[in-house]
């Protein structure tokens, strides 16, 4: 069976969803719509209004698709819902009469527990907070004869895995089968990171202006093969599957509500040119607690960039921020000073010859970080450093965002099933479960032969794909061969990372190996501070950590070739 993506974020591509019912046969085409950052700004839309809540744009997209994805039998399974999938249910009802068409729409819920702060001891200004559901709520809208499932909070694989248990009739305990799906969906549900988008090699891709969406053909046993429609840009290789399943992972132990994945089983093979596929996957019982996403306001905030020119850079840094830091009448809660050396040396341009000081203040006051914070950087426009300029006139505070996670029993948590014509399946939680615990460390690969060596990028090499976990991130880096694998398992170790990524030396982090992919994948504790709305560094989302990590030297071995 078939099942396609069509969004990897709530703004992806708008046309993905025509493109892809358009573009070939698809079973079912699903979409992940939430991140943790966007269920914040569902809270926020649905504390305006309560009819609000859910991802807007899935309609839209529909209003082009649904007609012809009736037509091709293809089913479509989203979590678009958010906050509030029965309001997206009943506008997708809406809409398909609007169209004169018939449609038979279900959606899931019982992620929102927020109704519930207390009883779980979550603080009082969680403005959200949604348990991680799986498939099987999905399972039973499909066996129901729904044509569109929206969910709410589900994990992002469970939009491709419930499609493929309804499909062949899988039961709860069929653990490989499940994992093997788990692993298809966490492939293709970030949309096009699968076909060559993000990829750090991207040079080897032949056409990436506007590469196709990912398809998962699975199989009975679990196992798949992802591809993309014929004629779609983008690329399909072992090495674009490996970057996204080193996307925000943790250790060998992959947990989802259905099954836990053992990441270090599969196995990935060139199946034709763009296809991939994917074997070998191994699960065990789920987790008996299911993890909650909680967002809350954490205050407000503001920054101001100075573009410092030319000579004595560091002095000029060093006198403004004395004179801004003195002419506040009140000090912000949280007052940082990052200084970005992007200047050169004899530059032939001023761009090249500047570099770039900001300050980010945050207080629970917006008058704090607001115009005082804003005119106390303008009144030194005349009276600092020469040269003195910034990036953007001053503005207001903006609100910023806290993610923390929560862990609840998954048996108090409802997950519930709404059919087409109104009637409710409760879905029972897992049974058994299974403690998470350590898998016992992969035996390292034999050390590499000594020889010459050339200093020289880790990226001639090595690819990296990174991304955010909450305040922490991680950092999974692979290589395409034995001899590179030998040489990255007992070089890239956690001294090693902190060495090159010196921003890591007072954090904790943690390193694993999967021998099957050749790679190594670390996490970083902390260096998002409170999650992506927080904004504790200049790339948020950790996005470009593995690329940071793939520019910095190392001592390669002189026959390794780039």
């Amino acid at each position: 069976m078939r099942i396609g993506n069509c969004s990897g974020f709530y703004g992806d591509r708008h046309a993905a969803m025509r493109e892809m019912v358009t573009g070939g046969e698809l079973d079912y085409l699903t979409g992940d719509y939430l991140a943790e950052l966007t269920m914040l700004i569902l809270a926020r839309d649905r504390a305006k209004s309560p009819e609000r809540g859910y991802a807007k744009t899935f309609l839209t997209q529909l209003e082009e698709s649904l007609g012809t994805a009736l037509d091709t039998g293809t089913k479509i399974v989203a979590n678009a819902g958010g906050l509030n999938p029965a309001g997206l249910a009943a506008a997708v009802r809406a809409l398909a009469e609007r169209l004169g068409l018939e449609v038979a729409v279900a959606h899931v819920e019982g992620d929102d527990l927020v109704a519930r702060r207390a009883e779980f001891g979550f603080a009082d200004d969680v403005l959200a907070a949604n348990a991680y559901l799986g498939a099987w709520g999905i399972v039973e809208c499909l066996a129901g004869g729904a044509d569109v499932v929206v969910t709410g909070r589900v994990t992002d694989a469970s939009v491709i895995v419930g499609p493929a248990a309804a499909h062949f009739g899988w039961t709860r305990t069929d653990y490989d089968a499940l994992a093997g799906a788990v692993a298809a969906g966490h492939v293709i549900e970030c949309g096009t990171q699968a076909t060559g988008g993000n990829f750090a090699f991207f040079g080897d891709v032949p056409d990436l202006v506007h590469p196709g969406f990912p398809i998962a053909e699975i199989d009975a046993d679990g196992s798949s093969v992802i591809t993309k429609h014929p004629g779609t840009g983008g690329l399909v290789s072992v090495d674009t599957v490996t970057a996204q399943l080193l996307y925000e992972i943790g250790g060998e132990r992959y947990a989802n509500p259905d099954v836990t994945l053992r990441l270090d089983s599969l196995r990935l093979s060139q199946d034709g040119p763009d296809r991939v596929r994917i074997a070998g996957a191994r699960g065990e019982e789920p987790p008996p607690t299911l993890k909650v996403s909680l967002n809350a306001v954490g205050g407000f905030r503001n920054a101001m960039t100075f573009v410092l020119t030319g000579l004595d850079v560091e002095a000029k840094a060093d006198l403004v921020q004395r004179q801004l830091e003195a002419g506040l009448a009140v000090r912000p809660a949280e007052l940082e000073w990052t200084l970005a050396r992007t200047d050169h040396p004899d530059a032939d341009t001023e761009e090249a010859a500047s570099a770039l000081l900001r300050c980010v203040v945050r207080d629970t006051d917006p008058k704090v970080v607001g115009r005082q914070f804003s005119s106390s950087a303008v009144e030194l426009a005349l009276a600092s450093y020469p040269g003195f300029t910034t990036t953007a006139p001053p503005g207001d505070g903006q609100v910023y965002g806290v993610f923390t996670a929560g862990y609840v029993d998954a048996t108090a948590v409802p997950h519930v099933a709404v059919h087409a014509d109104g009637t409710r399946t409760s879905i029972p939680s897992a049974s058994p479960t299974k403690v998470l615990e350590p898998v016992a460390p992969a035996p390292m690969p034999p050390s590499p032969a000594p020889g010459p060596t050339r200093r020289a990028p880790l990226g001639d090499v090595a690819g990296a794909r990174s991304g955010d976990k909450g305040g922490g991130a991680n950092v999974g880096v692979w290589v395409r061969n034995p001899e590179q694998w030998s040489w990255l398992a007992h070089t890239l170790t956690v001294d090693a990372l902190r060495e090159l990524l010196p921003e890591t030396k007072n954090l904790p982090v943690t390193r694993y190996l999967l021998p099957n992919l050749r790679a190594v994948n670390f996490v970083i504790e902390g260096i998002l501070g409170k999650g992506v709305a927080h904004q504790a560094r200049f790339d948020p989302q950790a996005k470009g950590l593995g690329e940071w990590l793939r520019s910095r030297h190392v001592d390669l071995p002189e026959d390794f070739q780039s």
